[in-house]
Parts: C-alpha cells; structure tokens; sequence
C-alpha cells in the first residue's frame, strides 16, 4: 500500500476527536468484536437458560443448580496452557493463536447447538451436561480471545482495549440474551440458539482478517515432553521469579474484596427499603447500565493519558469510596435521587476501574504465556470475593445493618489502595510487569507510537 493511500484510509481516524481517536485503532476495534463473542456463551447458560428452564415448567431449585455451569469459567486456568503449548494439526499453519480462536470458536458453536437441541422436560440430565460443554467451550474460548487480544494490543493499547473488550463483551452478552427471547417465541428454542451460535463469528472472523499477533511469542521449544511440562510450569515459575511477585498476587487476591462484597447485596437493600420493580429497572438496570459504559470509556481514556499506576490508583480510589453512597442510601431510606447517585457512581466507579485493571492484569503476563499466565490471574482476583461474599455477606448484614455493612465494605477496600501505593512507592509495578506491558520487550512501542501518544 503506498504511504498517500494509508493516509487517505487512516483519514477518517484523524478527523475523531482526540479522546476518541484511540478507540477507533484496528486493535481496539478487533478487541471489540473479540468482546462480543467472549460474552455471548455466558448468557446462553445463564439467563437464557433459566428463562428455558422456567418456562419449560422446571422447579426452582432445579433452575438455580443450573448456575453450577459457571464453576467451569473459574477452572479454566487448569487447561489454559494447552492453548499456549499445543500446536493444532492443520489449523497451526495459520499460527497459534488463530488456529485455536477458530477451534474454539467452532467447539462453542457445536456445544450452544447441542444445548438448543436438549429438551428439559425430557431430560433434565441431558441438559445439564449440555449447559456443563457450552461452560467448558465458552471457557477455552475466552482463553484465546484474552490471549489474541493481550498480544494483539500494544502495550499503551492494553487500557483503550480492555475498555473495548468490555464493551464487546456487554454486547454479546446482552444481544444474545435479547435475541434468544426473541427468536424463541417465534420459532422455538431450538431455532434461538443456532441462531445465536453464529455469535462466535466475530472473533473467529477478526483472527482470519487480522492474523496471528505479531508479538506473539512461542515458549521454548524442546522434545514432546519437554514442551508440555515448559507450558505447564513455565508461566508459574516465570511470574514467581520476578520482584515482588508474592506482593502483586497479593494484591491480585484482595484487591476487590469490598467491592464484591457490596455487589451481591444491592438488590437486597433495595427490596428493603421498599423501591418498586419499575424503579429498580429504571435505575439499577438502565441508568447504570449507561454509568457503567461512560466508566469504561473514561477508564480506557485514563489508562491511555496517566499511564498504568496512576490511572490504576484512581480506579481503585473510586471504586473503594462508591460503597459510601449505598451507605448514605441505606441511612436515608427510600429516596431515588440518592438511589439513582449511588447506582451512577459504582457503575461508573467499576467500570473505569474494569478497564484499567483488566489492563494492568494484561500487561503482567509474559507473552510466551499468555494464554497460561491470564487465566490464572483472572480466577485469583475473583476467587477471595466471591469465597467471602457467599459465605458472609448476609450474616454481616443481619448483625450489623445495612448502613456498617457498607461502611465495613469501603474499609475492606483500602487494604488494596494501599498495597497499590506502595509498590508504587517501591518500584515495584514497573519490575512486575511481564513483557505484554511491555517490559523487556525490546522495541514494543515504535518512536513514532510513543510520540503520538505523548503528544
């Protein structure tokens, strides 16, 4: 392509405004449609499943097991490293990343297929192992997407990518869920979810139009044998070497502790204070769902200006002090100007705070591991919150009201913070990152990348 018609092409890009420009890139653009497809098979077992089920006349407690299918998702670090270390037969030619989103994305389609397939009220076992292969087929699926979009972004991209990944992700999840209801009371459940199958396309197309990520790096290569056991133990014995690492895992392990915390309980305040079905959706599920959108885009906009720690600190900053509004709701009673504020201000608060974490978590992995090292982060920073939210929440509630509850949930928060802060203050972010963020990674970011970004 000659150099006036790249500029004609990148023209349109040029006349954006400048907090927008960065989103329109062809990375972020591709992290969006890699969104799309990662969300979509978590609906087709969540509430699209539990509408089925519901109206196929199954009994509740049968409908809530159901929700078991999700445990694959947090289990998925345990395969995550054949993606990294498995070359597939003829699909390797096309590399190592689009080969597995084209695999994976046809397991999920097979898998969402075979449930739509599965009649409940004939068998409700059959079903459910059905739901179980979407889990594991969504779950592989989203290994290969984090990874392509991780190696895909460069390292001033991963805040702006995440952010798109997210929306994507809203997209998918929420248009699947919308378009199975649809479809379903026209022409069944059958036709619904072969129908949303085809939402896998995205991120298989993306791989086929984009190709293999040049910053993609293979592990070190050796015997059959030697492969396997360098892609299983290879990313744990690399983030262990690292400075401070014990302290980043740390942080990764509680940092979202409060947050998590006050999440699984706004409903029940809710009901509490008496706010109508009409007003919850009208606040809650509408307004902050827009909050929620407006927080990614500044999220991914202040990773891009301030750079990781300190667009990371203000996240977590936001996200610790939002638990204080639903206090000030919970102490004022039913008001919905200050339910409407404080839905506003976590929504947002958590989506800034989703896109910039989501990118420092992406910029400590160590791109021969990719795949490996993403998946076991994102099950750490998940797991202490919901150990604790499922075991705790409405005892604590019960014994100490509403109004300490979510005070206790903004000091559980800081702890975060602080760690934060002082492995600024020591230096350590800088010497945990892996070399996605571009940390001895020679050449990862051009003079010419930097200067744009800077100027």
């Amino acid at each position: 392509m000659s150099k006036a018609s790249a500029i004609a092409r990148a023209g349109w890009r040029e006349r954006l405004p400048a907090g927008v420009r960065p989103y329109a890139e062809p990375a972020p653009l591709a992290a969006l449609f890699l969104g799309i497809s990662s969300g979509f098979p978590y609906a087709m077992i969540g509430a699209t499943l539990s509408t089925r089920l519901a109206q196929d006349g199954i009994d509740k407690k049968h409908v809530t097991a159901f929700t078991l299918a999700f445990l694959v998702y947090s289990l998925k670090s345990l395969w995550a490293w054949l993606v990294d270390g498995v070359h597939l037969p003829l699909l390797g030619r096309l590399g190592q990343r689009v080969s597995w989103l084209l695999f994976a994305g046809g397991l999920v389609i097979a898998a969402v297929a075979n449930l739509g397939l599965r009649d409940p009220q004939a068998s409700l076992l059959a079903t459910a192992q059905a739901a179980v292969l979407v889990g594991i087929a969504g779950a592989t699926f989203d290994i290969v997407i984090d990874a392509y979009r991780i190696e895909l972004l460069a390292p001033q991209q991963l805040g702006v990518g995440a952010g798109m990944s997210q929306y994507g992700w809203r997209i998918g999840s929420a248009g699947a869920a919308s378009v199975a209801l649809f479809v379903a009371a026209r022409s069944g459940w059958a036709a619904a979810y072969f129908i949303c199958a085809s939402l896998a396309l995205p991120a298989m197309l993306t791989g086929l139009i984009i190709g293999e990520p040049q910053r993609h790096r293979e592990p070190s290569t050796g015997t059959r044998l030697e492969e396997a056991v360098q892609a299983i133990k290879g990313p744990l014995v690399e983030f262990f070497s690292r400075k401070g690492a014990m302290l980043v895992l740390l942080f990764i392990l509680l940092h979202k502790i409060g947050d998590t915390l006050a999440n699984l309980t706004f409903r029940l305040l809710f009901n509490d204070l008496g706010f109508s079905n009409n007003e919850i959706a009208i606040y809650d599920v509408g307004f902050g769902f827009w909050a929620y959108l407006i927080g990614i885009f500044v999220g991914g906009a202040l990773y891009a200006r301030l750079g990781l720690k300190r667009s990371v600190l203000i996240s977590l900053v936001l996200m610790a002090i939002s638990n204080l509004s639903f206090a000030a709701l919970a102490a004022a009673g039913h008001s919905n100007a200050l339910m409407a504020g404080a839905i506003g201000f976590e929504n947002f608060s958590s989506g800034a705070g989703g896109a910039t974490i989501v990118a420092y978590f992406s910029a400590l992995c160590d791109l021969r591991f990719t795949a490996a090292q993403y998946a076991l982060i994102s099950a750490a920073a998940s797991v202490v919150g919901r150990v604790a939210t499922g075991t705790t929440a409405g005892s604590l509630i019960e014994s100490m009201g509403y109004v300490n509850f979510y005070l206790l949930t903004t000091v559980l928060a800081f702890p975060g913070v602080l760690l934060f802060w002082l492995m600024m203050r020591a230096g350590l972010i800088d010497r945990s990152l892996g070399s996605a963020g571009g940390n001895g990674q020679v050449g990862a970011v051009s003079p010419q990348a930097e200067r744009a970004r800077r100027s």
